[in-house]
């Protein structure tokens, strides 16, 4: 019997994923790269594009449909920082407002933490910042100083710690704070999540100057013994690892979405040079030493798009070990595709590659970003040793 083909978008993507990529990638095109540098050259914020993209409802396309959410997944959030990305202007603070403190809220969260919370997020009128890295602590979560404790008085929680690298806090309605209070039973420190309000008394922001072209900016946050509503609190206070990784999987695949619309931009800019730049007879594109390094980029960003997918498509049905495994991985391959592909990218456009007009130079920089946060690429390469291939620690 003769079978109708199945074409490959067909079975890696729905319609309705599609028409999400074209939709996103049109509202991308019409800001552009250069809206994105002249906001970050004026010290401004990516407002005008984070209202609009919210107001269409792609930034709560993840978010329950109970809560002003697209009632989606990972997949199509994922989607729309890509697309954004490849229009030249990708919003950090997507990884963290929708699908990390989103997320977790939504999962975790207490009702009235849902209702108060969600439907801000979900259309872009109220953000969240998100503090885990410390000062000390690096990439050992387990050595977080940042504790909370209990008024016996007040049942309020007073918390006390330092954050760094923390971004848009300036811009954030609130931040959520991951801390650590004692287990009244073994007396062991276990981590717990908690909303803290920008305004809250004593809780200090101060900003870490950076050599990185962006409009998000970073900060340290100091707190000693700020006090927080018992209702701060998120979720169970003896589920708080588990609620932290729900939000940890998350920021990996949309850090991954981040790098492949870095590197999908600046390999479309340098596609674009190389067809139409000549030096001898031919365009510099019909030559192998550019053709080449330029064809294993894409095929780079390909495979980790593939391969972020695959961590979206698991933590959407739920199998979070799965996804910690294919989150963490397409975290790596996608950060190092991007930065492949924007070195190869300012190699092809030569001086000119430099240049401020050609809007690639500040991307060297930028490419980092993935490949160090949210955790680096040894931390990812220790992390598949371990639980993938079962060898051991070292550590």
């Amino acid at each position: 019997m003769a079978t109708t083909p199945v074409s490959a978008h067909a079975l890696l993507e729905t319609d309705e994923q599609r028409d999400l990529r074209a939709a996103v990638a049109a509202l991308g095109n019409r800001y552009g790269r250069d809206y994105f540098e002249r906001v970050t050259r004026e010290g401004e914020h990516t407002d005008e594009l984070w209202s609009e993209a919210g107001a269409l409802g792609y930034l709560g396309v993840n978010l329950p449909e109970k809560y002003g959410g697209g009632g989606r997944g990972m997949v199509e959030l994922s989607l729309v920082l890509e697309e954004l990305g490849a229009a030249g202007c990708p919003l950090l603070m997507l990884i963290v407002s929708p699908a990390i403190c989103g997320t977790v809220i939504a999962r975790f969260g207490t009702d009235e933490q849902r209702e108060r919370w969600l439907p801000g997020l979900a259309d872009g009128s109220r953000k969240m910042a998100f503090g885990i890295t410390e000062p000390d602590a690096g990439s050992n979560a387990h050595r977080i100083t940042t504790t909370a404790r209990r008024d016996p008085d007040t049942g309020e929680w007073l918390l006390t710690g330092r954050k760094v690298f923390v971004s848009g806090v300036e811009i954030a309605d609130a931040t959520l704070i991951v801390g650590r209070t004692e287990d009244a039973r073994t007396g062991k420190l276990k981590a717990c999540l908690f909303v803290v309000e920008r305004d809250t008394p004593g809780f200090e922001h101060h900003h870490i100057p950076m050599e990185l072209a962006a409009p998000e900016k970073q900060f340290e946050l100091v707190m000693d013994e700020v006090r927080l509503p018992a209702d701060a609190l998120v979720g169970d206070e003896d589920a708080g690892l588990l609620q932290l990784f729900a939000g940890l999987n998350p920021e990996r695949i949309m850090t991954a979405a981040f790098a492949l619309g870095m590197g999908r931009y600046a390999l479309g800019r340098a596609v674009e040079y190389a067809r139409v730049r000549t030096v001898w007879k031919e365009p510099i594109g019909a030559h192998q030493a550019i053709a080449h390094p330029l064809a294993q980029a894409h095929i780079e960003l390909e495979s980790a798009r593939l391969l972020t997918l695959k961590a979206a498509l698991l933590y959407d049905a739920g199998d979070d070990a799965g996804a910690g495994e294919a989150a963490n991985m397409a975290k790596y391959a996608a950060a190092e595709a991007n930065v492949n592909a924007v070195d190869r990218a300012v190699h092809t456009l030569g001086g000119n590659g430099l240049a401020t007009e050609y809007g690639l130079a500040t991307l060297l920089n930028a490419a980092r970003v993935a490949r160090i946060a949210p955790v680096s690429r040894e931390m990812i390469l220790n992390y598949v040793s371990h639980q993938s291939l079962g060898l051991p620690k070292s550590y």
